[in-house]
């Protein structure tokens, strides 16, 4: 019996499909539909000038293949937490290349995946361990967050760590991370939840050499030590460290999260703690 054909196959459906789509208009409904993302939101890009529709003669909102490739990146962009107008600035630089970047989505995405894997088998084997499975030991338990933290940093800090303090210094950090017991790896965690405390305290207060402000440099100190390599800390490293919370808007945003100023009023902090 002959099998009916009810299109075009392989390469030909393919083909029809792409031609499909590099003809397509959408409604800002359709997109918004299409993409999950909400129709105010598309709005809100177009009155920013992020994402601006084609109009038809009636004046309604058209996207086509460009406005839909282009939101693509934006999403993309925003999965890393970059904000609107950094990513106008990226999307709209003369370096800017549409390949090269969905590039470096897919190596970040694929980094994101192999951190989740990680913790994904650190749960996995905590629940056979729970059931008696399988014997897993304290160490294991904190492996997938450790090396989470290492990567993280890794990805965010990395190039700039290694042009400031070398390789060696860097890779002794990470192993020293690594290598951290559990009741290690949750002191270093209280330090941090402590020194914070102290900071905001310290800012209400008003004085960077007031009390809580000098034991929240103190305590950065401790924190900073528990991460760097043996040896490596001293009161101009700690210095310059500070001067870059401020200089580097990726630092200053951790600190800005606390409080407003938060960046500055430690760097204040900790230069009078070095002093």
């Amino acid at each position: 019996m002959a099998m009916r054909q009810s299109g075009p196959r392989g390469g030909e459906a393919n083909a029809a499909g792409a031609a499909h789509d590099r003809n397509a208009r959408y409604s800002v409904h359709e997109l918004a539909e299409l993409s999950g993302v909400s129709v105010r939101t598309l709005h809100h890009y177009d009155a920013i000038g992020l994402l601006k529709p084609q109009r038809a003669e009636n004046n309604y909102r058209v996207y086509g293949v460009a406005e839909v490739d282009r939101l693509q990146q934006i999403l993309l962009y925003r999965e890393v937490g970059m904000g609107l107008s950094e990513i106008s600035q990226v999307l709209d630089g003369s370096s800017f290349c549409a390949e090269r970047a969905l590039e470096g989505h897919l190596a970040r995405l694929i980094e994101q995946r192999e951190r989740t894997n990680v913790l994904i088998a650190n749960v996995e084997k905590t629940i056979a361990n729970k059931k008696g499975m399988l014997v897993m030991n304290d160490t294991e338990k904190f492996e997938g967050f450790k090396k989470k933290l290492v990567e993280d940093n890794e990805r965010q800090y990395g190039t700039e760590a290694r042009a400031a303090y070398g390789d060696e210094a860097v890779d002794a950090s990470n192993a020293k991370v690594m290598g951290m017991s559990e009741e290690r790896y949750q002191a270093v965690q209280g330090i941090e939840a402590a020194m914070r405390e102290a900071l905001i305290a310290g800012m209400a207060e008003g004085d960077p050499a007031g009390e809580q402000a000098q034991r929240a440099a103190d305590l950065h100190r401790q924190w900073l030590i528990a991460f760097w390599k043996d040896g490596q800390y001293s009161p101009a490293a700690h210095k310059g460290m500070v001067e870059m919370y401020v200089a580097d808007e990726r630092f200053r945003k951790y600190y800005e999260a606390m409080a407003p100023g938060a960046a500055e009023f430690l760097r204040e902090a900790v230069l009078a703690y070095c002093s």
